[in-house]
């Protein structure tokens, strides 16, 4: 449940603030005319969004007729799933501090052109992270014991409209957060959601019979972490931890999570300084007022 959580409240505030810098940008710039342009985008971006969503649920459980399809189906979701929050991650570390500039830009380009082009700005804005929303949360939950039922759609709302409200609250200016610490906390707990889910594709390639292995545990610590247990619950929920994994399972995990939290981690590099010349340069000689007094030719 808390992984769907996280990746409600992460991505519904990456979201949240697109909304909120575009609607800062139209209140200030006085194009309040605009608001239900945007507001339009964003209805139609969060409509397509849940669709996307129940369409996947919906060829999972009633397209594909075998178990096998369904596995790998759920397989590759998996996968597609890791590859995509592992990028917005990363591009979310790297835009942060540019985003706003580079939206007001754009939506200032929209304002020229007319009112679609404002709906479209908001609509482009939003789809993509309500698209990967729906894909994440089908693939964490799936690879949750739960699966995507009534408490994994509840645990992602509950997520969502946390993130409307820390939003609505700093556009108001009624709270004030470190946003690089937000979203440096949370990218490392999804990076384990991430792991787990990749974990859990993995098994189900095993089960479709497309990877070999499924037999194959590297241990079982049923004893120590009982999976019935209020504590493996969660750290199954949350990250696919689980008391028998697979050799191929364990690789995954730990071959994904190591690499890319360190790399996550990691500081940035700073620029290097430029080097400074080894012998000063002389000042010029003055220049006699005659001289300086002729005008250039391309003056």
């Amino acid at each position: 449940m808390f992984a769907t959580y996280l990746i409600g409240l992460r991505e519904g505030l990456e979201a949240t603030l697109v909304v909120s810098i575009l609607v800062a940008f139209l209140v200030k710039s006085q194009r309040r005319d605009r608001l239900p342009q945007v507001w339009a985008g964003v209805g139609l971006a969060v409509a397509l969004s849940v669709g996307f969503g129940s369409l996947i649920q919906y060829t999972s459980t009633s397209l594909l007729r075998t178990s096998e399809s369904r596995e790998l189906f759920e397989a590759v979701t998996s996968v597609a799933a890791v590859v995509f929050v592992t990028w917005m991650i990363f591009w979310m570390r790297r835009a942060a501090r540019t985003i706003a500039g580079e939206l007001r830009g754009k939506l200032t380009d929209a304002l020229a052109v007319g009112s679609l082009a404002v709906a479209g700005m908001a609509f482009l804005a939003v789809i993509r992270e309500g698209l990967e929303t729906a894909l994440i949360f089908y693939a964490a939950a799936e690879s949750a014991a739960g699966g995507t039922g009534p408490g994994s759609l509840l645990a992602l709302a509950g997520g969502i409209a946390t993130a409307v409200v820390i939003g609505f609250l700093l556009y108001r200016s009624a709270v004030r957060i470190n946003l690089s610490r937000f979203f440096t906390w949370t990218g490392a707990l999804l990076i384990l959601v991430a792991a787990g889910i990749l974990k859990y594709g993995v098994h189900d390639f095993q089960e479709a019979g497309v990877l070999p292995g499924l037999n194959d545990l590297a241990f079982d610590i049923s004893n120590t972490l009982d999976p019935g247990s209020w504590y493996g619950a969660l750290l199954a929920g949350m990250f696919n931890v689980t008391a028998a994994p697979t050799v191929l399972e364990l690789v995954a995990w730990v071959a994904y999570a190591v690499p890319v939290l360190v790399l996550f981690l990691r500081k940035p590099a700073q620029p290097a300084k430029p080097a400074e010349p080894a012998h000063p340069t002389p000042p010029a000689e003055p220049v006699p007022a005659d001289v300086a007094a002729v005008p250039s030719p391309r003056s």
